[in-house]
């Protein structure tokens, strides 16, 4: 039995229903859009007729996405970041420039290990419009899936994201600091601790390590901040486990309570899997090495 044809639907409407899910009001994202809220109304009536689906419903005064056009909206997003790398492929090759390269790294990659490779690229490729985003591991594949991101180097997590591929570019110390006099002792008097937020894969490497090590992990003060924990130990608030690179920097490096790391962690360059060949991610990650 031959299957039922997918509905011929367009990109300016998943364009539609992904402005309107992102906006506060109708009239803001066809503002955004640059069309008018009659013309926005009728593209999405038209992809109900065509899907044969009611995709909204009313809350109040108010047409909001339903619940079931979670699958809609999803495939909505998944087509307009292809389309996107498409888009940027296309004027690449028709223009002969080499475009637009959009980088999201961790700090400790952007402002540690890869600052000099990042100044290097620019100079050698002034025609490059190269964007850099630091945030936490989860926002930059999240900004990834969104294709907002060409490529993010992040903490490889303990799960693969679906749609996300990678490789692994560095293996990184991370070691205990105690604060300022304080004498590192057996393990068992570790503590009490100031560490990333709870919800970091870093802090759940951190967590697993220190225990392992005999220590109770005790944190009383978090922050996704390097620099702000990093003072937070000097200030005598507690003990903390960094990446190397981040704790024992100038102006005021950290003292390493123990001379070996406690811990490595893996930092990989993410991509989405699927989207277009990009040249220039390619030349950007062969200089991790």
């Amino acid at each position: 039995m031959r299957e039922r044809s997918l509905p011929h639907v367009t990109v300016q409407q998943l364009d539609y229903l992904a402005a309107v899910a992102d906006a506060d009001t109708w009239a803001e994202a066809a503002k955004g859009l640059g069309v008018t809220p009659s013309a926005l109304s009728q593209g999405l009536a038209e992809l109900e007729r065509r899907l044969g689906v009611e995709l909204f419903e009313r809350v109040g005064r108010r047409r909001v996405i339903a619940e079931q056009s979670a699958p809609v909206l999803a495939y909505a997003r998944s087509v307009l970041a292809q389309t996107g790398d498409l888009a940027r492929w296309v004027e690449r090759t028709q223009s002969g420039a080499t475009g637009l390269l959009r980088v999201g790294m961790i700090d400790a990659a952007a402002i540690g290990h890869y600052a000099h490779v990042l100044r290097s690229f620019r100079i050698d490729r002034p025609e490059v419009e190269l964007t850099l985003r630091v945030a936490p591991s989860a926002d930059l594949l999240r900004s990834l899936e969104a294709g907002e991101l060409d490529i993010a180097v992040v903490v490889r997590p303990e799960e693969r994201p679906p749609g996300i591929e990678w490789e692994d570019v560095m293996e990184e110390p991370l070691a205990v600091y105690a604060p300022p006099g304080v004498e590192a002792g057996d393990p068992s008097t570790w503590g009490p601790w100031v560490s990333f937020n709870a919800t970091s894969h870093t802090r759940q490497l951190i967590a697993k390590a220190v225990t392992d090590a005999g220590a109770p992990f005790e944190v009383v003060a978090e922050s996704n901040q390097p620099d702000v924990l990093r003072e937070m130990v000097r200030l005598g608030m507690g003990w903390t486990v960094l990446p190397v690179i981040q704790a024992e920097n100038e102006p005021a490096p950290l003292v390493r309570a123990r001379h070996e790391p406690l811990l490595t962690r893996w930092l990989v360059a993410a991509r989405r899997a699927g989207s277009v060949d990009n040249p220039l991610a390619d030349a950007l990650v062969s200089e991790f090495s």
